[in-house]
């Protein structure tokens, strides 16, 4: 008798003692069967104030979840794999990401960050990687444009992307191709209304008093993350605060003589020495893109993801996890940018092999960040105005889509100094 109850209470202590108490989403590419969802999942728990770990460059950037029915649940209704693992296993986790001879690091992450994405209202979801990949993802996003921005309500978001947007006054530089199409004619004659009614006699000035306003949040502590147009046109709008770069079919007077001359890099974020395209025709801003220039071939045409140290420099290695170092390139209006004409302090974190041009970049103004990242939707290589919408669930494992997801958990992550 007294046997079978130490028998029965080593039975009970053994049970406990393999009681599974942690969720690990692997982030693998043979494991994980939609890696974009596995992003809302950990999302979703931090919004419910569970606690997260994200492994950085373990099993392709795993989540560490602590077990709960609810959490499961999510999962399975989500489709996103997920293994249950016991306190020992886990431990012998931690154990070999903390082993200094291993490229690994285990970064908490503290709360769901509130974000923001400015879009101009009735945009469709499609028009915008991001939103499509927020909305996929079943992460929460609040949209807004310039009359939030500049009300000062950025201060209520922690994380702000922009997408294909045009600060610069010039609609796009669509003028070229669109001029007489209706959508253009109607966007035109709202933009214009909508910067009367904010007080702008130009709507190139009104997007430039946005652009500084979101330049503010950064160096205020906000994160910003840029896609296509809205990298280049939001630091050529910096640069040329005060000075009329716009032609008379943009702002209806002549742009200033000179005007090149006038521009202030220093105000810019990422790049420098630019020079501004001068023809109104023309389908760019700058030289910063690199669209007309490079000469790769469309099944060539990949970019590289740098290796950071997970332990010394955690920022840029969370902004690069992914399930392979090599991601197909993808075609936008701001393709990619021109190496020699970023900024020093600005940390390249993707290349194409074939031209050396950048294509994923990161930096830091004043207490905030922000990451420019070229191209329009990485799932669509040559993504055309009218083109259908891409369709997540048939690419639920998108390296081009797991970058922007990066940054979307980059802020909750509790903050290291960077050291390199």
């Amino acid at each position: 008798m007294i046997y079978k109850r130490f028998l029965y209470i080593f039975i009970f202590l053994l049970s406990i003692s393999v009681k599974a108490s942690f969720i690990l989403l692997p982030m693998d590419e043979t494991t994980q069967q939609n890696h974009l969802k596995a992003y809302g999942i950990t999302y979703w728990c931090l919004d419910k104030n569970y606690k997260a770990s994200w492994l950085l460059n373990y099993r392709g950037g795993s989540f560490l979840l602590p077990d709960a029915e609810e959490i499961r649940k999510e999962c399975q209704i989500r489709g996103v794999s997920f293994e249950i693992i016991s306190d020992a296993e886990e431990l012998a986790i931690l154990n070999e990401i903390s082993s200094p001879s291993q490229n690994m690091e285990s970064v908490i992450l503290e709360k769901a960050p509130k974000i923001a994405v400015y879009t101009p209202k009735g945009k469709q979801p499609w028009d915008d990687a991001v939103t499509l990949v927020l909305t996929y993802a079943e992460i929460p996003f609040t949209a807004i444009y310039d009359e939030e921005v500049l009300s000062d309500q950025l201060l209520l978001y922690d994380w702000l992307h922009l997408h294909h947007e045009d600060f610069t006054g010039q609609y796009g530089k669509f003028y070229s191709a669109y001029k007489n199409v209706p959508w253009y004619i109607e966007q035109k004659k709202e933009a214009e209304t909508l910067a009367t009614k904010l007080g702008y006699s130009k709507v190139s000035q009104e997007k430039g008093a946005v652009a500084k306003k979101i330049r503010d949040f950064v160096i205020g502590g906000g994160f910003m993350f840029a896609m296509c147009s809205a990298t280049d046109s939001f630091d050529i709008a910096l640069a040329a605060d005060g000075v009329d770069i716009c032609e008379a079919m943009f702002d209806g007077d002549a742009s200033e003589g000179n005007y090149q001359a006038k521009i202030n890099y220093s105000n810019s974020f990422a790049f420098k020495d630019f020079i501004l395209e001068r023809k109104p025709e023309q389908y760019e801003f700058s030289d910063i893109d690199m669209t007309s220039k490079r000469q790769v071939p469309m099944d060539k045409d990949y970019f590289t993801l740098m290796e950071f140290s997970a332990k010394w420099d955690p920022i840029p290695s969370m902004l690069c996890q992914n399930h392979t170092q090599l991601v197909k390139g993808f075609m936008g209006q701001t393709t990619a940018f021109s190496a020699p004409l970023i900024k020093s302090n600005v940390m390249v974190m993707g290349t194409c092999e074939l031209n050396g041009e950048a294509r994923y970049i990161h930096g830091q103004k004043g207490k905030g960040m922000f990451t420019f990242y070229g191209g329009h939707d990485p799932e669509d290589y040559q993504h055309q105005v009218g083109d259908p919408p891409t369709v997540l669930d048939l690419h639920p494992n998108s390296p081009g889509y797991r970058l922007i997801l990066n940054n979307v958990l980059f802020p909750a992550a509790r903050k290291k100094k960077l050291k390199t």
